[in-house]
C-alpha cells in the first residue's frame, strides 16, 4: 500500500459489493477492478476491515476517493439506508486516513458515478440501479449533491427504490422490471427535463427494453471512474 504520485484509489461501497481500483492522474485505470462481497451485517467495522484488506492487493496510490450509498455532507456520513444504522455519523474518512496515511474524500455513490460520465452540458441526470436506486443531478457540470430521488414516494407508499431495487427485480423478473424503468423515466423526464440521463449500476445490464433517445446505459465502472474528478469538484450541500 505505497504511494504513487498523483494516483487515486477509487472505492465504491455498495449494498452487495465493495469495489476498488487505482486511477492515474488522467482518470485511466492502472489495474483491473477488484471486488468482494459486502459483509453482512454491513456495519462500519467489518466493512472497513474488508476495504483495508482489499487495499493490500492494489497498486500504490496517493489519495483515496469513496462513493458511499447514502447522504454524505462535508465528507461526513449522514445516512446509509442500504447498509446499517451504525453508519450514521461514522467517521469513515478519518478512519481510512489513519489506516492509510492518505487524504480521503467521500461523496454519495451516484454523485461519484455521475462525475465519471457527465459531459458538463446543460441538465444531466444519473440513475444507478443496484441494491437500491441511486440518483445524481448536474447542471452545466456542477453537481447538486445528495439528490436521493430513490427514497421519494413514486406510487402511493412505494418509493422509487422499492419499485426498481434488487428486491423488486427478483420479484417481478427482468421483463416487467424493464417496463418499470421506462415508467420511471417517463415520470422523471417532464419534471427535470434533462438533456441526458445516464443509467448505471450493477443491474443496468439487465434492461430488456428500448430506451428513450436521450437515455444511455453506462459501464458499471462509472462509480469508480469518477474518483479523480471528485477531487476537482465541491460536493458541499
Amino acid at each position: 500500500m505505497g504511494s504513487r504520485r498523483g494516483a487515486t484509489l477509487s472505492i465504491d461501497i455498495g449494498g452487495s459489493g465493495l469495489k476498488m481500483l487505482v486511477l492515474d492522474p488522467e482518470g485511466i485505470p492502472v489495474n483491473d477492478r477488484r471486488r468482494v462481497a459486502t459483509p453482512r451485517p454491513a456495519r462500519p467495522k467489518p466493512v472497513l476491515k474488508a476495504l483495508v484488506d482489499l487495499m493490500d492487493a492494489q497498486p500504490t496510490f496517493d489519495r483515496i476517493s469513496v462513493g458511499f450509498p447514502g447522504v454524505v455532507v462535508d465528507n461526513a456520513i449522514v445516512s446509509a439506508p442500504n447498509l446499517d444504522g451504525e453508519w450514521t455519523g461514522f467517521p469513515l474518512a478519518r478512519e481510512l486516513e489513519v489506516r492509510t496515511e492518505r487524504m480521503v474524500r467521500i461523496a454519495n455513490d451516484a454523485d461519484v458515478a455521475g462525475l465519471g460520465v457527465v459531459d458538463g452540458d446543460g441538465v444531466e441526470m444519473v440513475l444507478t440501479l443496484g441494491t437500491g436506486m441511486g440518483s445524481a443531478l448536474f447542471v452545466d457540470g456542477k453537481l447538486v449533491p445528495n439528490l436521493e430521488l430513490g427514497h421519494h414516494p413514486f406510487h402511493k407508499s412505494t418509493s422509487y427504490e422499492e419499485y426498481l431495487g434488487a428486491v423488486a427485480l427478483k420479484k417481478v423478473g427482468t421483463k416487467r422490471w424493464s417496463k418499470r424503468v421506462i415508467r420511471v423515466l417517463q415520470t422523471i423526464q417532464p419534471i427535470w427535463n434533462p438533456r441526458r440521463i445516464y443509467i448505471g449500476g450493477g443491474n443496468a445490464k439487465k434492461l430488456k427494453t428500448e430506451l428513450p433517445a436521450n437515455v444511455a446505459v453506462v459501464s458499471n465502472l462509472a462509480g469508480l471512474l469518477g474518483g479523480v474528478r471528485l477531487w476537482e469538484h465541491s460536493v458541499h450541500s
